[in-house]
């Protein structure tokens, strides 16, 4: 390609639903910590490793019977609560701005597990309710 002569049409997406295809026998739940996996595909949250956080579910999606990219799930980045782990990985305040890493696809807690859990997103609060995770993909690579 060559650079520009001229004005350009640049497509952008707007808007902060996105949807991603999702893996092969996979079960999300709407409302559902959900993560992208090393070969792109979205999974729900899970104790694993290779895998990172994307955002919320919007919408119950079944491909449990299905090959990877058989169906879409619609998901959101941003912020959103979930709980929280208990004992040694229970996260608090002084966890903000640290990651968070998925236990299953609704608990979050303050470690890895010796290299087991992959990262969630980031800690934007935590209150009596749950921990407040921020996903957004490109930061939580980078942290």
């Amino acid at each position: 390609m060559t650079a520009l002569s001229q004005d350009r049409n640049t497509p952008a997406l707007t808007g902060d639903l996105r949807v991603a295809d999702v893996g092969a026998s996979t079960m999300i739940y709407a409302g559902a910590l959900i993560m992208r996996n090393a070969t792109g595909f979205a999974v729900k949250g899970q104790t694993a490793t290779g895998l990172v956080g994307i955002g919320r579910a919007e919408a119950r999606v079944d491909n449990s019977a299905g090959a990877d990219g058989a169906v879409t799930v619609a998901y959101r980045p941003g912020t959103f609560r979930f709980d929280n782990s208990a004992g040694a990985d229970e996260l608090t305040r002084a966890d903000i701005g640290a990651v968070a890493y998925a236990v299953d696809d609704q608990t979050v807690a303050k470690t890895h597990a010796t290299n087991t859990r992959s990262p969630a997103g980031i800690v934007d609060g935590v209150d009596a309710q749950g921990v407040w995770i921020r996903f957004d993909e490109a930061l939580t690579n980078a942290a």
